[in-house]
């Protein structure tokens, strides 16, 4: 496969010259604009202009018109992208974003809010996902008798989740029953794992199959109905779709539509950012151009992190915008946001 020569330092300046100055306008850039603001450079106009021909030459510029300038491609975006490093997020701001986490009580209204502050500071698409893992420890459960033979199972974890199963037994369960299988199974494995939990009561349930009683078989009963699964469902949030509909994407209103369409599906958001956000834990991906993922998210930008939290929870937290965006800000609200969050 034939590999693409690093360009020089000057040409390099340049090209970043050209993204900046596109980013800020939205508008072709001339080499007269770069000219100016290069002023304490030796190069001319006429110079410049030469290297921008050379850079698009490369598929680094396209010209959109004969007599406009130069627009960078989604190749001259990735190759800006990659000098890039988060500009610095005041410490009183931080503080801010920790306190505010830090008040909420359960991991999925941390998974909300943080969506939605992500939106806001950066203008753009803010997306957060959660996903329980085994690692997530039992606090207790609770069993309460419903009607017509159903129980409903709460499950509360050490992180203050709560997830709530109601079930239909093929027998009759007495409220002192479900009252001795709660305290046995609180008893036994409050601080556990959830998976640790799983699988030690799944190896005492099959060494003492033999002396099972009645109120055993109908823990069995409840533990085949998830009695200690978290919900493994992943939790997602997306907030500022709308942010998208006011740029210009080069969409016809029907790509448009299958464009907002493809974000209301939750499975292709989590496919999304499991498929670019594979950087190990706490690293920043920066994802230009996600044509891959579907050809009307060909302009678009993904920047966000993977994380693993205290609580035994995976996280990841991302933004979703135009090439033309400030990249340095947004790579600062998500890496910084995600700290937070990991924090808790």
């Amino acid at each position: 496969m034939q590999t693409v020569a690093p360009l020089n330092r000057r040409a390099q300046e340049i090209l970043h010259s050209v993204v900046k100055e596109y980013i800020e306008t939205g508008e072709p850039v001339g080499s007269r604009t770069i000219s100016k603001r290069r002023r304490n450079d030796d190069l001319s106009a006429a110079s410049i202009r030469n290297v921008m021909a050379d850079l698009a030459d490369e598929g680094y510029l396209s010209q959109p018109h004969t007599s406009a300038g130069r627009v960078p491609t989604e190749k001259a975006f990735q190759h800006y992208v990659r000098y890039l490093t988060a500009s610095r997020m005041p410490p009183v701001e931080v503080d801010r974003l920790r306190a505010e986490l830090g008040g909420l009580a359960t991991f999925d209204e941390r998974i909300e809010r943080t969506s939605h502050i992500l939106m806001e500071m950066t203008q753009n698409v803010g997306i957060t996902a959660g996903m329980p893992r085994e690692s997530q420890a039992l606090d207790q459960v609770e069993l309460l008798s419903l009607a017509d033979r159903r129980v409903l199972m709460i499950l509360v974890t050490r992180d203050g989740s709560v997830r709530n199963r109601v079930v239909s037994m093929r027998e009759s369960i007495s409220a002192d029953e479900l009252a001795s299988l709660r305290n046995y199974v609180n008893r036994n494995f409050s601080g556990w794992l959830l998976g640790d939990a799983r699988r030690e009561l799944l190896r005492r349930m099959a060494e003492e199959r033999a002396a099972y009683d009645a109120t055993l078989r109908k823990l069995a009963v409840l533990y085949q109905m998830g009695l200690l699964d978290a919900d493994a469902a992943p939790e997602i949030h997306m907030e500022g779709v709308s942010n998208l509909v006011g740029i210009h994407l080069h969409l016809t209103q029907e790509k448009m539509r299958e464009l907002l369409r493809a974000l209301e599906e939750k499975q292709r958001l989590i496919e999304l950012l499991d498929r670019f956000l594979e950087t190990p834990p706490g690293e920043l991906a920066v994802q230009v151009g996600l044509e891959d993922a579907s050809p009307v998210m060909k302009e678009l930008v993904l920047i966000g992190l993977t994380l693993h939290t205290p609580s035994g929870y995976g996280a990841k937290v991302a933004v979703l915008g135009p090439m033309r965006m400030q990249y340095e800000r947004v790579m600062a609200a998500v890496l910084h946001i995600g700290r937070a969050f990991e924090s808790m």
